[in-house]
């Protein structure tokens, strides 16, 4: 497990609605945080790390009776307990509602009728399909979920007398699995993947450093129209997913209290040798962002890493809008400390730049790589077995940790330009190295079109392998997650 996990303080509140085999459920693993050494509470309090609730799969419930958007009313805490919503589903109800969802999604353009439900806005529709084009038919399920709990973290209990397996929902649309059968450990598993969601936090909290970049500066360097021609490079190839708007999945009031309105997949960034920093896309929590066709008021220069390491440091240029950067930017540029950095040709004069070149984020997999051109560096076994989140500081010093071991990155001369990580249950981290006469992401983009980078829509939810088949390296997870269990 994870180094760093907390000691959590944990509070069940039950829903209106509580199935008999959810009170079993939930009794037992609030004795696997008591075996785990947490703490649970009859009240929730000021000391509440996570709220547990439960909700119905058939139906939605008001946002009066969601804890997400009431605990604080309820129970006077003046913090933001994790809740955690229990919806039981029996195999048959399961099998049946992703057996709709796939027969759904073969239509295109999709029929909104086919995806009317109470309780969900007009344009759910769009959320639905989108999703379940980029993830399968469980990430419909997902999100149709999450809409009518009025929560985010969902754990979906399947089973009718005992439970089979709990998949765990997140923002990003993870489905993890955790499996009853055979497993001991089944509720301890589940505590854990809860406890690591609440032991980490967002790394956000970016500082302006430094008197504000020129325009003239600005125009003159190279790095951000190449951003604005690579966004349509990358997004022509597909890489892209669409930004989830909340408010057209589910009418509520006050969305931005209790969770961002809406949340846009994926963010790159490119080293500029001319304003020695890195140009990044800006966090699309605060508003849409289209990384696809993004202009020059959705970058972001970033400079450092603040001493703490709780957020950035950025670099305001005039004349621009300069919103903070993405979520990740700490992970983006942090990487760079613990590799070498090279000498290179800019212009005719020898510049030192990080051995990295871009980076790009996004909500896909990879299902091969061409392992003479390609490196694939995992992350430690505990992201795999309990994932954590985007732009939370457990994420970037994973990937920091991660990058740092990469044979083609530490050795410059290593023929591999391109080296990635899975992020489980998340997506993709890719890095270029720099190649004379190529712009920022082509060598990436090239690779995809050649296919020594295969793209693959859906994100391994757990630990994989890749096996050497001829010249490429072939994903096998080492666990089916769009299985129905038992």
């Amino acid at each position: 497990m994870h180094s760093w996990l907390k000691h959590t303080h944990v509070s069940y509140v039950p829903g209106s609605v509580t199935s008999p085999l959810a009170s079993r459920f939930i009794a037992s693993l609030l004795d696997g945080f008591r075996l785990l050494g947490h703490s649970v509470q009859g009240t929730p309090d000021e000391h509440t790390d996570i709220l547990l609730s439960t909700a119905p799969f058939d139906s939605p419930i008001s946002w009066r009776e969601s804890l997400l958007f009431t605990g604080r009313v309820r129970f006077k805490y003046s913090h933001n307990p994790t809740v955690f919503t229990v919806i039981t589903v029996t195999p048959g109800q399961l099998q049946e509602t992703l057996a709709y969802f796939e027969q759904a999604l073969q239509k295109d353009p999709p029929d909104p009728a086919d995806y009317t439900f109470p309780g969900l806005a007009a344009d759910a529709y769009r959320v639905l399909y989108e999703q379940g084009r980029r993830g399968g038919p469980i990430l419909s399920l997902e999100r149709l979920l999450q809409a009518r709990s009025k929560c985010i973290q969902v754990l979906l209990l399947v089973g009718e007398a005992e439970p089979l397996a709990v998949y765990h929902f997140d923002l990003v649309g993870a489905f993890a699995r955790t499996d009853a059968r055979d497993n001991p450990a089944f509720y301890e598993e589940i505590a854990l993947k809860m406890v690591t969601r609440v032991s980490t936090h967002e790394i956000t909290a970016h500082q302006v450093v430094g008197e504000p970049l020129s325009e003239e500066a600005w125009r003159a360097a190279q790095a951000p129209a190449a951003m604005l021609a690579a966004a349509r490079q990358l997004d022509g190839r597909g890489f892209f997913t669409d930004t989830v708007h909340i408010n057209a999945l589910v009418n509520v009031p006050a969305v931005g209290d209790a969770v961002a309105s809406q949340y846009s997949e994926g963010c790159f960034s490119t080293w500029d040798p001319d304003l020695n920093a890195l140009v990044s896309t800006v966090t699309g929590s605060a508003r849409p962002v289209s990384k696809g066709s993004i202009n020059e008021d959705d970058l972001a220069l970033i400079t450092g890493v603040r001493i703490d390491g709780q957020g950035a440091l950025v670099r305001h240029v005039l004349g621009k809008r300069n919103d903070p950067p993405s979520s990740e930017a700490v992970e983006m540029i942090g990487m760079d400390n613990r590799l070498p950095r090279i000498q290179i040709d800019w212009g005719g004069r020898q510049v030192e730049v990080p051995v990295i070149r871009s980076r790009l984020h996004g909500h896909r997999g990879i299902s091969a790589y061409h392992a003479d051109l390609v490196e694939f560096v995992p992350m430690d076994d505990p992201y795999f077995l309990y994932p954590v989140s985007c732009g939370t500081e457990a994420q970037a010093r994973g990937v920091i940790e991660t990058f740092a071991r990469s044979q083609a990155l530490q050795q410059p001369s290593d023929p591999r330009r391109v080296v990635f990580t899975i992020l489980p249950t998340h997506g993709v981290l890719i890095v270029e190295k720099w190649v004379p006469d190529t712009k920022p992401f082509q060598t990436i983009w090239e690779y995809f079109d050649r296919g020594y980078l295969v793209l693959d829509s859906h994100v391994p939810q757990g630990p994989l392998a890749y096996i050497q088949e001829m010249d490429h390296a072939v994903l096998k997870p080492l666990y089916e997650w769009t299985e129905l269990p038992g």
